[in-house]
């Protein structure tokens, strides 16, 4: 859709604890069977293993999500033969769009990658994109991997959004985290780009699409319900449920805690899932082994009770330049922060260090940089918003 349609999911009206109890009273009182099968607390169910995860709660298809952004940014009716595909972090634009430039899946495309060395001047990127074949059609996973925010290095993004505003840069896509975006729209207020962007995950569009990644291991999907109420989480559907059985508001107020965001719902979905106690779970199992038509069931933490990363009691003016900075450009490694935060080598490293054992960032082997956790960045986002940095429109 259009970014200027995009709207946030709202919560639902139970979302505070006092709602949530009264909910629960209200539905015992109503004699709702599949109550006396809730717990009292959560040690008595287990963690989901990894190989649990994987079952319930698999990472997303990005062969298939790259085929679904291709097929929708060729019927949009754009203006210009690029077009930019815009999104919060942890959409999954950037690992689908890197899937269309590998030849196995049929959509090939030639993959446009930032040179090393991101301090140019304007006639050292002139010449840089020169040097690109642009007469084949081409992708960029993420435009803010081509820029860093500082003096010297704003000349490459320059030099294509004038090339694509001139219609000398051929069939292009490009993806671009939402942060970045409202970087440059706020830096070149006169060039208007037509973009798009995934619609939010509102709660029913996300118990679809939560089942769906657990039927590709499940091909019935899951069954998953509340932990404190026994009311119904998957299906989420109500035409899928029983007389009697009730669904509860998680996946609404999910949808509205990560802004309706794939990334954000997935791992604090990961996080909410909870196993059967392990002789009962034991017993499922081999049921679903010799029945593959049985859906697993899992239970699911309530919100309030997960334990998600917060931002530290007192946040130093350097923690929230960093944060912002891997906002802006998605990853980078400790010299970028120095360079795009101003803070020295040992302020960075100090840090990075706390916001670590806070888990809201985490350090990528690949490429040595560092980025947001999915889980971490609600809480990032509410932050850096209170603290009066520009954020996203997401």
């Amino acid at each position: 859709m259009p970014i200027e349609e995009w709207r946030l999911p709202e919560t639902s009206v139970h979302r505070s604890i006092k709602g949530a109890v009264r909910n629960v009273w209200g539905q015992l009182r109503a004699g709702i069977a599949p109550d006396n099968e809730a717990f009292d607390s959560l040690d008595d169910l287990p963690v989901l293993s990894q190989l649990q995860l994987e079952r319930f709660a698999p990472d997303r298809d990005y062969a298939r999500m790259a085929m679904l952004l291709l097929a929708s940014a060729e019927e949009s009716a754009a203006d210009n033969p690029v077009t930019f595909l815009v999104a919060p972090p942890f959409s999954g634009i950037h690992k689908a769009l890197q899937v269309l430039a590998d030849d196995t899946h049929g959509a090939s495309r030639r993959l446009i990658t930032p040179p090393d060395n991101l301090l140019l001047s304007a006639g050292d990127a002139r010449a840089w994109w020169d040097a690109c074949d642009l007469t084949q059609p081409w992708v960029i996973p993420e435009l803010s991997a081509f820029w860093l925010r500082h003096r010297s290095g704003l000349e490459l993004i320059r030099e294509l959004l004038k090339r694509v505003a001139a219609g000398r840069a051929g069939e292009g896509l490009v993806g671009c985290t939402s942060w970045c975006w409202q970087f440059w729209s706020h830096c070149l207020p006169d060039a208007r780009f037509k973009a798009l962007t995934p619609a939010p995950m509102h709660g029913e569009l996300l118990g679809h699409w939560l089942n769906d990644l657990a039927s590709r291991r499940n091909r019935q999907g899951v069954v998953a319900r509340m932990s404190d109420s026994g009311l119904w989480v998957l299906p989420a559907a109500a035409d899928q449920l029983d007389e009697g059985q009730k669904s509860a508001s998680f996946l609404r107020d999910l949808a509205a805690l990560s802004r309706g965001i794939p990334g954000v719902a997935l791992a604090i979905w990961q996080k909410a899932l909870r196993a059967r106690p392990d002789e009962e779970q034991q017993a499922r199992d081999r049921q679903d082994d010799h029945h593959p038509a049985t859906r697993p069931a899992c239970w699911v933490a309530p919100l309030e009770k997960l334990s998600l990363p917060s931002m530290p009691v007192t946040v130093g003016r350097g923690a929230a330049l960093t944060l912002h900075a891997l906002l802006l450009h998605d990853a980078l490694n400790e010299d970028r922060l120095e360079l795009v935060t101003g803070l020295t080598g040992h302020e960075v490293a100090l840090v990075l260090n706390r916001l670590r054992r806070a888990d809201l960032v985490a350090f990528q082997e690949e490429g040595a940089r560092w980025r947001i956790t999915p889980l971490g960045y609600p809480a990032i986002r509410r932050q850096l918003q209170s603290d009066g940095f520009p954020v996203d429109p997401f």
